[in-house]
């Protein structure tokens, strides 16, 4: 009897810590909807380490089931999708007077459909089990996040900066289901040889950080598919 109830409560692990991400796009949504974008960006951070874990937990547990692969994208939608659509379109919204229409400000809402097109086409597609194939939602979210938290008064600044946010959108849209091979920080053993571009980029971050402060993580995912396309094989 108890190793069942123990099998049953394993079982509900993985899909509760997805849940968790989820919720956790929810209330990012909330804040960036609200002009809250550095609360909107923590929240979003906070599901993508949740999103690191559900999978872990499925494997190490053994209960990888297709309902939480399932509900790991619509989670994924959520947090990676919408929260950073939501703070692009307060963004977009705040420079409302460099539009000629301002119902332009919703064009926002098209990457959420692009990041679940991106996670539709991840969950078919066999190539990616070491890396990916167009940006990972995770990091397009992040990079949208950490730009606007970190250089979005600058960016509301002049109306040229302000296009080449909006021109922006439709980029990271094309880089979400774009054939780009990119790499994973998966390593199948710890040497120099074979892991050369992950290191050379897991040494760069820290500088960028350093000197840019939060809008270094923006850099740093730029820098990711720049690297990703120059030593695409």
């Amino acid at each position: 009897m108890f190793n069942i109830q123990s099998l049953m409560i394993k079982k509900h692990i993985p899909n509760t810590i997805t849940c968790l991400n989820l919720i956790s796009g929810c209330i990012a949504t909330y804040w960036a909807l609200c002009g809250v974008w550095d609360t909107a960006l923590l929240f979003i951070v906070i599901g993508a380490v949740f999103d690191f874990f559900d999978g872990m937990s499925a494997r190490l547990l053994g209960v990888s089931s297709p309902i939480g692969k399932e509900l790991d994208s619509l989670a994924d939608d959520i947090t990676f999708g919408f929260a950073p659509s939501a703070i692009l379109f307060d963004f977009l919204k705040s420079g409302i007077q460099y539009l000629p229409w301002h119902y332009l400000a919703y064009a926002a809402f098209i990457m959420a459909a692009f990041s679940a097109l991106r996670l539709a086409k991840f969950n078919l597609d066999e190539r990616q089990a070491m890396g990916f194939i167009g940006l990972p939602t995770p990091a397009n979210a992040l990079f949208w996040g950490a730009l606007l938290v970190g250089a979005g008064d600058w960016l509301l600044s002049s109306p040229y900066l302000y296009y080449a946010v909006f021109a922006g959108l439709f980029v990271s849209c094309w880089l979400l289901v774009s054939e780009i091979p990119m790499f994973a920080l998966k390593f199948k053993t710890w040497g120099w040889k074979g892991n050369e571009v992950k290191y050379l980029f897991l040494l760069t971050c820290i500088p960028l950080l350093l000197l840019l402060g939060i809008s270094g993580l923006a850099a740093i995912i730029a820098w990711y598919i720049v690297l990703s396309a120059i030593t695409k094989k």
